[in-house]
């Protein structure tokens, strides 16, 4: 018993042990898991303040939106670089200008660009009419922006000088002046879809400003900014395109990918750096030119390939029927013409009895008129015819009578 008894104790003894050591190993656990969430929440609320000064945008999106419409020079097969004019009074761009305020978040595009501007998360570039250049050496100081266009501004908290930042009003943002944009804009043949995209590269707004006169506004193209740099941002924004759906179901990403936009070619890209009105001083001319260098754009690929045999076959059918529906419009066209006719004979008929009978009244009148004249004519002419004298009968004279 007393054995029982001793072992007993050391088994009691060891299971108090190995109790106290796993307590001892779940409450560091427990601590080092404590930790960890701890740590794990501090970055998330560190990520959190990062996506507060830019909201809704991270570095993926960025790579994302910037690498979607990349394509490298040995997959281009044909460029063509157009500038376009795109006006806001064109139903088609309304959605670029409206609404002219803030209202319930909706705010127009000027606005969403001065706003980024002014933070310090995009940047823009000076505007060279024709010679864009994107690199730093290029890049715009958006102070001297500010300043040179008269938009008031003050130096926002935190501003550095290698980070500068800025806060404007929204009473002094000039969007009510904004009334074109301009779009640099490339037309690419892609080897790998076989296909034409068109990709608009870079956007500048464009300031119509009146002289102290009351003169004809003056444009000023203010600054380029790369629409690779601003996607992520124009891709939150939704928007009304019409007003048959007062739901916004697209974005300014959208509206720019899907080219909704509507606008009149100013420029292309060539030797000379000449724009449409230098090139085509005439109205009707640059209009014609316009729409021939659409037409080209629109058509480019569709002339690339040779037309399979289904192609080929259904262009014939297709051809063979207009023609059969032509002639058959041809025929019933004759045939409505051929049952007229008897009607129309029929009805004339009537009508050139009675315009005999009336020629032979005016002849027979006419006739009996002037008979009735020659016969009072030659009886006035009528005279008694006098005797006949004949020279070889001797005349008896009457005095020499005794």
């Amino acid at each position: 018993m007393n054995l029982i008894a001793k072992y007993a104790t050391i088994c009691a003894v060891f299971a108090a042990g190995f109790l106290s050591a796993s307590a001892q190993d779940a409450d560091q656990g427990g601590s080092s898991s404590s930790s960890a969430i701890v740590r794990r929440s501090a970055g998330a609320s560190r990520r959190g303040a990062a996506q507060d000064q830019q909201p809704g945008v991270t570095d993926r999106m960025r790579s994302h939106y910037s690498s979607e419409s990349n394509v490298s020079d040995a997959d281009r097969m044909w460029m063509r670089v157009i500038y376009r004019d795109l006006e806001v009074k064109n139903p088609k761009n309304a959605a670029l200008y409206f609404p002219e305020e803030v209202i319930d978040g909706q705010e127009n595009l000027f606005r969403i660009l001065m706003r980024l501007l002014a933070n310090n998360q995009v940047a823009a570039y000076e505007y060279l009419d024709g010679k864009e250049i994107f690199t730093d050496q290029y890049r715009l100081k958006v102070g001297d922006m500010l300043d040179r266009f008269h938009v008031m501004y003050t130096p926002a908290k935190g501003s550095t000088e290698k980070n500068p930042k800025y806060t404007i009003d929204e009473s002094d943002v000039p969007a009510n002046e904004v009334l074109s944009y301009y779009i640099l804009e490339k037309w690419e043949f892609d080897s790998r879809t076989n296909k034409t995209r068109r990709v608009v590269e870079a956007i500048c707004p464009v300031l119509h400003r009146s002289d102290d006169f009351g003169g004809d506004a003056v444009r000023y193209p203010m600054f380029w900014i790369k629409m690779n740099d601003i996607r992520p941002y124009l891709a939150q924004q939704y928007i009304f395109i019409d007003d048959d759906n007062n739901l916004p179901k697209y974005t300014y990403d959208d509206f720019f990918r899907l080219s909704m936009y509507d606008g009149d070619i100013y420029k292309t890209r060539n030797l000379t750096n000449r724009s449409m009105m230098q090139m085509f001083p005439d109205p009707d001319d640059r209009k014609r030119a316009q729409d021939s260098i659409q037409n080209r754009l629109d058509s480019f690929d569709k002339k690339l390939w040779v037309p399979s045999r289904e192609e080929v076959i259904a262009a014939r059918k297709a051809r063979e029927a207009a023609e059969a529906a032509k002639a058959e419009a041809e025929a019933s066209g004759a045939d409505i013409q051929s049952r007229d006719e008897p009607a129309e004979a029929a009805e004339a008929q009537p009508a050139e009895k009675s315009v005999r009978k009336s020629a032979r009244a005016s002849r027979g009148k006419k006739s009996s008129g002037t008979t009735k004249a020659v016969k009072k004519k030659s009886r006035k002419e009528a005279k008694p015819k006098a005797p006949k004298s004949s020279s070889s009968s001797a005349v008896r004279s009457v005095r020499r009578r005794k």
